[in-house]
């Protein structure tokens, strides 16, 4: 059969104008993503730039964002500002020797040998010459200023043990809703599920009482590691709703080979669910990482069972003249937990997708 070209054109250009309209959506999509990601990220990025400065030029609301400052010539012994000074030939960079309140004298610092230049003016309103300066000391004198790194032990190993725990007790009752039938389940798991809305303040004045003055736990973890040994309602749910996608036939085949309910969990279930785990134990590691309140008034007194955040706020309050050296302390405390997210973020995202979702 005979083609006709006069219907394979209009097919072909309207398949391209098709094409152009879904790249164009896409290249707005993009964009829109790119737009509301800067804005997200402006100000970590003013942290860091800040923490990079003098104290001058992080005090200064005015001063420029990059880390800089004022340029100075030596000449004859002595250090003088370098300024912008317009003249004929345009904006020159001349080092301002003698200031008087109508002719300065100045030096050409790119051409020197020609000596003092006589300049009328204002000299007050020259802008100064600013170059780029990176203050990387301030990394290191929060470093031994704070003790960084028994802050940085002491809440990794809070973050690592209690993922842990709430990791292991947290997949046992999940695995347990999911797979099991027993009187009340519905009701014991929304009652499990009503706790997430508790508010804490709620709870706040019994658990301290008991922890404090019942147990005598004052000044130790055990009041902040042991309640994670127990999971936590909110993990319980995702990892419940992920185990409900895994198929009751792989349960059946393990039970055919002799596998009993323990065995199937560690053997079956566990090794299918590796992204809702992942995703579990980053939301808690993240959860310890920044807990300020628990370890405030649990580790009262004890200096040297404090975790960061604790640490950070001390810190803050010796030194609030010194922003630079704070947001230094800030910035080196987020690494770890940036670094650990971006190398999971590809299992850690799969598994918030995945979970509570049909296979």
């Amino acid at each position: 059969m005979a083609k006709r070209p006069d219907i394979e054109k209009p097919l072909s250009s309207y398949q391209a104008a098709r094409k152009r309209r879904n790249l164009l959506i896409q290249m707005g999509i993009t964009l829109f993503a790119l737009v509301i990601l800067s804005i997200y990220t402006m100000p970590l990025g003013y942290g860091v730039m800040t923490s990079l400065k003098t104290k001058d030029q992080a005090s200064d609301p005015q001063g420029p964002v990059i880390p800089s400052e004022a340029l100075q010539y030596e000449y004859e012994g002595e250090k003088y500002d370098v300024v912008y000074v317009p003249t004929d030939d345009g904006l020159q960079q001349w080092a301002l020797i003698k200031p008087t309140r109508r002719v300065s004298q100045f030096i050409d610092i790119n051409n020197p040998e020609a000596g003092i230049i006589e300049w009328e003016g204002n000299w007050r309103a020259l802008e100064p010459v600013f170059e780029t300066s990176f203050q990387w000391g301030n990394y290191k004198e929060a470093w031994e200023t704070i003790e960084f790194l028994k802050l940085l032990k002491n809440t990794f190993i809070y973050a690592f043990v209690t993922m842990i725990g709430t990791l292991v007790a947290s997949a046992l009752v999940a695995y347990g809703f999911a797979r099991f039938r027993f009187p009340f389940r519905n009701t014991l798991f929304m009652v499990m599920i009503s706790t997430i809305i508790l508010p804490p303040a709620v709870t706040l004045v019994p658990t301290y009482a008991f922890f404090v003055k019942v147990l005598d736990w004052g000044g130790t973890w055990l009041p902040l590691i042991v309640p994670q040994m127990f999971g936590n309602a909110y993990n319980v749910f995702l990892l419940r709703q992920y185990f409900m996608t895994i198929p009751r036939e792989l349960d059946d085949a393990a039970k055919i080979d002799g596998a009993g309910p323990m065995r199937t969990f560690i053997s079956v279930i566990l090794p299918q669910a590796v992204p809702a785990l992942t995703a579990v134990s980053l939301f808690h590691f993240f959860f310890a990482w920044n807990d300020f309140f628990g370890p405030l008034i649990y580790l009262a007194g004890s200096r040297d069972l404090r975790p960061i955040t604790v640490g950070l706020t001390e810190f803050n309050g010796l030194y609030r003249t010194e922003p630079q050296l704070i947001l230094a302390a800030a910035t080196i405390s987020m690494i770890l937990p940036l670094t650990i997210f971006f190398i999971a973020q590809r299992v850690f995202i799969q598994g918030i997708v995945i979970t509570g979702v049909d296979k």
